[in-house]
């Protein structure tokens, strides 16, 4: 009798064990509706022989990452209509906002994902429909918070090919150079024209790939890593291309770099690296002229509320402005501007909302010893600047 029922048992939990794996394979896809309107809020200059600086701030939401194919058709649709005004052109450098491709995560999952209203839950039915994923993620894991780690860990490969298929494609199409905002993966390179994960701890990291789809350069990883994340994103200071010892094949800490575009020589500064003076100075001295910052400002309304710096940078001890001095507007145009030695820059943030963690921010850009502001709107905005 107690073969047979531990039999019986063991046959139960072997179909459990098999009807939760196919549960695991299932991905049905929900219905789908975007907006796809985009408006103009800073249009600055005349269109030269210079080129242009074309800021996007898309208005996006989880459920346009559920296939690559939705966030494709609703950022073609927004530099379609950029197109239609005249804005894109071969000289055109367009900058997307922080956090764009890390959010790709989530691609593939189960709707429910989608559909709950927490971070957390959404994390959750990450977890139970990825276990296998998940768990070996969380052998590899670093940093002080090894859940987040595994979390972007477990579909590394997978994000950096939706990435860079994504923003090669898009480049093509519309012929422009694009920098891609950015992407948190581990040990990020490029190598023979193809960006790949390593081995190594999280890098917010961003690639600029070309009118022809190629990438140009490595990728460029964020020096200051935010209070937000920096339990699990490592600082880009002191590392090399693949993460391994910190240093080039010259054995010295590889810099700030900066890429030859058609509008001019680009660097590229992610989130709050803008505010300090240094790095615009590492770029200066290898003759940037144009500087993309991509941002991700999280909180609702946080544009508005009293800044929060970022107190476990010890750099930041040296900003001239305290936390909670000024608003968060206040604080990023004032840093941005202060730190620039008078290269043109345009500054990008993401709009939306990912479960509870809303997105914040209104886009500006230095030029010609001056700051443009475009005007307030709550929908996706494009910022363009004659150069």
């Amino acid at each position: 009798m107690r073969k047979l029922l531990a039999s019986a048992l063991a046959l139960v939990m072997i179909a459990a064990l098999c009807g939760y794996g196919f549960w695991t394979q299932q991905r049905p896809e929900g219905r789908y509706l975007s907006d796809l309107r985009i408006e103009l809020a800073l249009n600055q200059g005349s269109p030269g022989e210079h080129g242009n600086l074309l800021g996007i701030e898309p208005l996006l939401y989880p459920s346009d990452y559920q296939n690559l194919q939705r966030l494709r058709l609703k950022l073609a649709a927004y530099l379609q209509q950029a197109r239609e005004q005249g804005l894109v052109n071969p000289r055109t450098v367009v900058v997307l906002p922080e956090h764009i491709g890390t959010w790709l995560w989530a691609r593939g999952e189960k709707n429910e994902l989608y559909q709950v209203t927490q971070r957390r839950e959404a994390e959750q039915w990450l977890e139970l429909s990825n276990p296998l994923r998940y768990g070996l993620a969380m052998l590899w894991a670093t940093g002080d918070d090894r859940r987040a780690d595994a979390h972007l860990r477990m579909k590394a490969a997978q994000m950096a090919a939706d990435y860079q298929a994504l923003f090669s494609g898009l480049a093509k199409e519309f012929g422009v150079t694009l920098v891609a905002g950015s992407i948190v993966l581990p040990a990020p390179y490029v190598e023979n024209g193809v960006l790949h994960a390593g081995s190594g701890p999280l890098f917010n990291s961003s690639l600029v790939f070309a009118g022809d789809g190629s990438v140009l350069g490595q990728p460029q990883r964020q020096q200051f890593a935010d209070s937000e994340v920096r339990r699990y994103i490592q600082d880009g200071r002191g590392q090399d291309g693949r993460g391994q010892d910190g240093r080039g094949q010259d054995g010295r800490e590889q810099p700030l770099h900066v890429v030859s575009t058609p509008a001019g020589r680009l660097g590229v500064l992610i989130g709050s690296d803008s505010w300090y003076p240094e790095n615009y100075q590492q770029l200066a001295q290898q003759s940037a002229q144009l500087i993309a910052n991509p941002v991700f400002l999280s909180g609702k309304h946080s544009w508005d509320a009293p800044w929060r710096g970022n107190r476990h940078q010890d750099a930041a001890a040296e900003l001239p402005l305290q936390r909670g001095q000024v608003s968060e507007q206040q604080a990023w145009r004032q840093l941005t501007l202060a730190a620039n030695p008078g290269l043109t820059s345009i500054s990008v943030f993401m709009r939306g909302q990912f479960w509870e963690l809303g997105a914040d921010g209104q886009g500006f850009a230095n030029h010609a010893g001056g700051q443009l502001a475009g005007t307030s709107q709550h929908g996706a905005r494009l910022l363009n600047v004659w150069l």
